[in-house]
């Protein structure tokens, strides 16, 4: 064997031990699978071809991107998701999960991304008017959340406000209204709750206010957002990645990830995209 043979094989086996780790590390990399409903527009939706999209689409891939893991997404029913998240199913729901006291005694919570709100929507030609219009009701005062209860109370007595199970939504009008007379109709997914809307099956519906914005966007002509935005209490306190408890590894990566998206614009860019209004805190 001559010397630049030597040296050949050599700078060859030198070469493949710095490749090694190298190729060991990237594979290393974590790959975690987080649920999403796929119907919950502008949050997450699915298009004509089959394609996730929407804004948490957006957020968690830049989430990935920053917290240095691979991903992927996959589409589940909401009723149930969080049981799906607590028996092992995936590792992450990222389906505008609003951060309640009963959810964190099952599951943690990332940083908020949104800071919540839900109010109602009725046909323009309902003649229901909900007093409040516009301001916002911290369910932890209860003089005023006691007013708002009494004066939609009135406004929906012998009415049916539809709304998807399982929902904070949902929790809010058993827990205040169904006893005053009010109708509640409950849906698996909220994309027929507007369905049965605009077809009159009720009288109104109940969703996050960035929900029922993005419905106003393409039925502006027909329906109209109506009565004050409930938050704090049952409603919770904005929308996070629920993780499963204990969780030491993604929390603090999606936290990090998420903490840097608000401190240089990232998240209110992406909030402006899809709601066209900033609805993010500043973390």
């Amino acid at each position: 064997m001559n010397r630049s043979h030597f040296l050949r094989i050599g700078l060859a086996t030198l070469a493949l031990a710095v490749a090694l780790p190298q190729a060991s590390f990237a594979q290393d990399k974590k790959t975690y699978v987080f649920a999403t409903e796929g119907a919950y527009p502008p949050f997450n939706m699915t298009s004509p071809s089959g394609e996730l999209q929407g804004f948490e689409i957006d957020l968690i891939a830049e989430v990935a991107k920053r917290g240095g893991f691979d991903y992927k997404v996959i589409s589940q029913a909401w009723d149930g998701m969080i049981q799906g998240l607590v028996d092992g199913k995936y590792n992450g729901v990222i389906d505008a999960v609003t951060i309640t006291d009963k959810r964190k005694e099952v599951v943690d919570f990332s940083l908020p991304y949104t800071t919540g709100g839900s109010t109602f929507a009725v046909t323009k030609d309902s003649g229901i008017t909900l007093a409040g219009n516009g301001t916002s009701v911290d369910l932890s005062d209860k003089a005023a959340s006691d007013a708002a209860v009494a004066d939609l109370a009135k406004a929906l007595s012998g009415k049916t406000v539809g709304v998807q199970v399982s929902t904070i939504q949902s929790s809010f009008l058993t827990q205040y209204l169904a006893d005053k007379g009010v109708t509640i109709r409950t849906y698996q997914n909220g994309q027929d709750v507007y369905q049965d809307l605009t077809n009159g099956r009720i009288d109104a519906a109940m969703a996050a206010v960035t929900n029922i914005a993005a419905f106003l966007q393409k039925h502006k002509d027909d329906v109209m957002a109506t009565g004050p935005s409930f938050k704090g209490g049952v409603m919770g306190n904005g929308s996070a990645v629920a993780v499963r408890k204990g969780d030491s590894e993604l929390k603090p990566a999606i936290d990090k990830a998420l903490k840097s998206m608000s401190d240089d614009g990232t998240l209110s860019t992406m909030s402006k995209k899809w709601f066209g209004l900033d609805v993010t805190p500043k973390l």
